[in-house]
Order: C-alpha cells, then sequence, then structure tokens
C-alpha cells in the first residue's frame, strides 16, 4: 500500500512580498522634504550664520556669536535636521526611479548619501567655534584675539566643507533629474533645467575651487539650482507625478 504525503500548497508558497510604495505619495514626499531642506538651509546659513560673520574683524565676529549663543546652536539643530530629510530625500527620489534605470539611482543615492556626510561632518565647525568661545580653563592659555582668529578659521572651514559638498550635490541631483526626465514623470522643461542647473553647480563650485577669484561673482551660479529644486519639490507636492510617466528598468 502506497502512502502519499501530502503538504498543503501553502508551505510551498514564497512569503508575499510587501508593496512597494504609492508612487504618489512617495512623489508628494518627496517634494516636501525637498521644500524642507531648502528652507532648512537658507535659515541655518544665510539668516543665522552669515549675518553674524563680521569681515576682517574675529572679535566682533566673536561677540556676535555670544550674543546669539542660542540661535546659533539652533541654527546647528536646524543643519542636522536637514541632514535628516536629505537621507530621507535621497531614499524617496532612489525608491520613485530605481524603475527607470536602478544603477544610475544608485549612482546617484551614493553622490547624495556621501554629500550629507560632508555636511553633517563639517557641522562640526559649529561647535568647536562655540567650545572656542566657552572661557574653558584650557583654553586661558591663548590670547583673546587669538581665539576669536580660530573661531573664524573654524567657521571658514566650515564654509569650504560646503563646496565639497556642492560639489557632490550637483552631480547627485543632475542623475536624478536625467532619471526624471526619462520617467516622464514631471514636465520635460523641469527636468532639463535641474540637468542644467546641477551641473553648472558642480562645475561653479570646482571652477572657485581652483581659482578662488571667481568667487567674487556670489552665489549666483547656485540661483538656478534653488530655483530647480523649489519648483520641483513645489511640482511633486501638489501635482505628485504624472500617471503617464513610464519606468523602464536597466
Amino acid at each position: 500500500m502506497n502512502t502519499h504525503l501530502t503538504t498543503s500548497p501553502s508551505h510551498h508558497q514564497a512569503p508575499a512580498l510587501a508593496a512597494g510604495p504609492n508612487p504618489r505619495a512617495l512623489a508628494r514626499i518627496v517634494g516636501g522634504l525637498l521644500l524642507l531642506q531648502m528652507a532648512g538651509g537658507v535659515f541655518g546659513e544665510m539668516i543665522v550664520r552669515r549675518p553674524l560673520i563680521v569681515r576682517g574683524d574675529v572679535t566682533k565676529t566673536a561677540e556676535n556669536i555670544l550674543e546669539s549663543e542660542r540661535l546659533f546652536r539652533t541654527a546647528i539643530a536646524g543643519d542636522l535636521v536637514t541632514s535628516v530629510a536629505v537621507l530621507t530625500l535621497t531614499w524617496g527620489l532612489y525608491v520613485l526611479l530605481r524603475p527607470v534605470n536602478k544603477h544610475l539611482a544608485l549612482l546617484g543615492a551614493f553622490f547624495r548619501i556621501t554629500e550629507n556626510a560632508v555636511l553633517c561632518g563639517v557641522t562640526i565647525g559649529s561647535l568647536v567655534a562655540l567650545r572656542l568661545l566657552s572661557g574653558a580653563d584650557y583654553l586661558m592659555s591663548f590670547e583673546p584675539r587669538q581665539l576669536h582668529g580660530l573661531v573664524r578659521l573654524a567657521l571658514g572651514a566650515q564654509g569650504l566643507g560646503m563646496n565639497v559638498a556642492f560639489v557632490l550635490l550637483g552631480l547627485g541631483s543632475s542623475i536624478f533629474a536625467y532619471l526624471l526626465l526619462k520617467s516622464r514623470y514631471v514636465p520635460k522643461v523641469l527636468a532639463v533645467w535641474g540637468i542644467f542647473s546641477a551641473l553648472l553647480l558642480s562645475v561653479g563650485t570646482l571652477a572657485i575651487i581652483v581659482f578662488p577669484e571667481l568667487g567674487a561673482i556670489g552665489l549666483a551660479y547656485m540661483m538656478p539650482m534653488g530655483l530647480y529644486e523649489v519648483g520641483l519639490g513645489l511640482w511633486l507636492l501638489v501635482k505628485g507625478v504624472r500617471a503617464t510617466g513610464v519606468g523602464q528598468s536597466g
């Protein structure tokens, strides 16, 4: 008598995979994070730190920081919140654009993650500046003006680190903008503008590193990137992604 072992079909089935995030919902999250990280960057650098720095007067710069210490610390905390937003934003863009070309999406994510790591590292410059002004006993061997000079050096090093991050930001954003163009999720003109503005940011920053005198142009070469991120953020937040967008695996 033959005995047949029977097993429930469910025992042979692979575990069901969780469905991925809804593209429309994910796009709106990305849009909100784009606007949040832009606001955080403007607050920390343009509204708080830049007005406190007095060119050619390290003592006045140190006095300004001490007088606005709580606001200065708030800007540091804001920088870290912005970094969290950028990491989450990068994840969202990768998941959203992976169906178009998973290899390029991964490369873009690597650039943005490395950029964020640099920015987290250079944020220490602001913390060092505060430590130098803390009046700790081990700093008594320095003259006040020497300490003020070191404070200015710490803040300057933070600015230099941001230049390194801008190069990586431009490269990562240009890849994501190209994938947005291929996906047809957003208007073509917006994606093309993103590629242009992101590459301009990278090339412009590299040019200033090699030719420091070009720094006289100020932030003008960064404006196209700012307009793109605000425009993209608003589009994704309000419109989401086009239903007609087509992803192509690669």
